[in-house]
């Protein structure tokens, strides 16, 4: 059974309500928790392209990355699955954020998709990961509940 059905939760896969590029973060996170995330990315055998200041290179250590500080424009981008693109951005070492598209991320398919993703990474993590509309992050509409184990609704989905 999916965590969340398309039905429920269209409003928040609106890039028009939501921005195209929601806030997806885990707050509350460490070097420790970054290289969890990198770990992540390799050991899922998921395709993947690290860049810094738009420069190819090859992917750090998460402590060699946060030492170089977070100015150095470093850019990972994932795809967990062919079509859904995740680029993860250090902006500080303290939450992980990361971007999708949710134009990428339409119907129950993406729904599916972007659970599988957040589960993954909660579960990884054990912390909860959270969505919210873009350049909004203080009001998450949905994400991983360490608790329940699975990605549940944070708010009600806004009328059509």
């Amino acid at each position: 059974m999916p965590d969340l059905l398309w039905d429920d939760v269209r409003n928040f896969f609106d890039p028009d309500l939501m921005g195209a590029l929601p806030d997806v973060r885990v707050p509350d996170t460490s070097v420790a928790d970054w290289q969890a995330v990198l770990d992540l990315v390799r050991s899922r055998g998921w395709a993947y392209a690290y860049s810094e200041g738009g420069a190819p290179g090859r992917l750090p250590r998460a402590g060699d990355l946060a030492s170089r500080g977070t100015e150095t424009g470093a850019e990972l981008r994932v795809w967990p699955e062919p079509g859904f693109l995740v680029i993860f951005r250090m902006y500080e070492v303290e939450a992980i954020d990361f971007d999708v598209d949710l134009r990428e991320l339409q119907g129950q398919t993406g729904v599916d998709a972007l659970c599988r993703l957040l589960r993954a990474v909660g579960r990884r993590l054990g912390k909860p990961v959270l969505m919210a509309p873009e350049s909004d992050s203080a009001h998450p509409v949905l994400g991983f509940d360490v608790t329940a184990d699975r990605v549940v609704l944070l708010a009600e989905p806004w009328p059509c």
